[in-house]
């Protein structure tokens, strides 16, 4: 390669460097941190070194050998940080309940204690194999048990996967929620955003650009001041209720439900439906409709035979983008929905900031992820087709 051609791709190489620096900093490295999260458990293995080692060769069927029993003693008694033997606690309370009094018991005795301690004799738990075998199941710095716990799913003592009981969780139920409400909202945006696509389609000079306008607008507000407005709006003596009161039809409860979180999403996401549908209604001829007509079709058989077929590319393509944009709606529910509406975005902020269960949060966050490219492969096969139509 020549001098030249080298020099031209280093300067070509030398522009998209930020670009790339800006992609590993802000999207990679999240990702990468996420995933890390999500089957990182080094709690145990950090803080019970010899323990871990040790019941490597445990059989899982009878009580570990004394040299176990041994390694955790020794382990205990050489642990000084409170916060990380904390975190041994709560892991393993997760996993088997009775272990937050067992391990604070086994301390003190230990700390009593300069020689051998009969741990049995502490407490008559360390009899039991279910505790040893859950100290051996968190003894791997990584593990798959959040990513399973994202689906409601688990592991029993033989390893295999099951079915949480209902009880223990509910993240495969807020899930299906999360599903449903956006769900119900890219159908209510198609119903809407399709005729105002086609009614700004069919205009043209200030009226294309005021129409235009109206539906943009939410994109130019902050989303908490558009959620504040319908929380004002749907009260039961908000404008909406008393507007249906004026014309003798009575109110509803629109706040705090269902139906509340629905119209102020609807409302927030309707410029993602009508945008890709009005750009593939300009690139349809005008004259379709006429020649149509021209050749005895009326105007419902031509709309559903000859201009219906050519949008729905549009139609699929913000149907994809509502509802990849929905599934991690947050603000909204929080505000406007119940109890029983609030999105799976929710439950990551409370392990994320309530519980501090980052690894929960990461797992969940996946899900999403998951879900959410998978969406927008099939958004980029679409968008790829329509444009080599074109």
């Amino acid at each position: 390669m020549s001098r030249a051609a080298l020099g031209r791709r280093f300067g070509a190489f030398a522009l998209v460097l930020p670009l790339l620096a800006f992609l590993l900093v802000f999207f990679v490295w999240p990702l990468v941190t996420i995933l890390s999260e999500a089957v990182s458990d080094p709690s145990v293995s950090r803080t019970l070194p010899r323990t871990v080692e040790a019941i490597r060769a445990w059989d899982r069927e009878s009580l570990p050998s004394e040299e176990v029993g041994a390694a955790l003693v020794e382990d205990l008694r050489e642990s000084t940080d409170d916060q990380a033997l904390g975190d041994v606690v709560r892991r393993l309370n997760s996993a088997k309940s009775g272990f937050r009094t067992l391990m604070a018991r086994t301390r003190s005795a230990v700390e009593e204690t300069a020689g051998p301690v009969d741990l049995v004799a502490v407490d008559r738990r360390w009899g039991d194999v279910a505790f040893w075998t859950a100290i051996a199941n968190a003894a791997s710095p990584y593990t798959d048990r959040n990513l399973l716990a994202a689906v409601d799913l688990e592991r029993d003592a033989a390893g295999a996967i099951r079915r949480v009981p209902p009880s223990e969780s509910a993240n495969l139920t807020i899930l299906t929620r999360t599903f449903a409400i956006a769900g119900s909202v890219t159908g209510l945006c198609i119903l809407l955003g399709l005729p105002y696509a086609m009614l700004v389609a069919s205009v043209s000079g200030w009226m294309r650009s005021a129409l235009l306008a109206a539906v943009l607008l939410p994109l130019w507000t902050s989303i908490l001041v558009r959620t504040a407005a319908w929380y004002i709006l749907l009260q039961d003596q908000g404008l909406v209720n008393d507007a249906l009161r004026a014309v003798g039809i009575g109110a509803f409860p629109l706040i705090f439900n269902r139906a509340g979180v629905v119209i102020a999403m609807t409302h927030v996401l309707l410029p993602f439906m009508v945008l890709p549908i009005y750009s593939v209604l300009l690139s349809i001829p005008r004259n379709l409709m006429p020649a149509a007509a021209s050749l005895g079709a009326n105007p419902v058989r031509a709309f559903l035979r000859v201009l219906l077929p050519l949008t729905l590319r549009g139609v699929a393509s913000g149907a994809l983008l509502v509802f990849m944009s929905a599934i991690g709606y947050y603000i909204t529910p929080a505000l406007i929905g119940g109890p029983r509406d609030q999105m799976i975005s929710l439950v990551i902020a409370f392990y994320a900031t309530g519980t501090a269960n980052w690894g929960m949060a990461a797992a969940l966050g996946i899900v999403l992820l998951v879900i959410t490219l998978a969406l927008y492969a099939v958004y980029g096969r679409l968008s790829a087709t329509g444009t080599a139509r074109i």
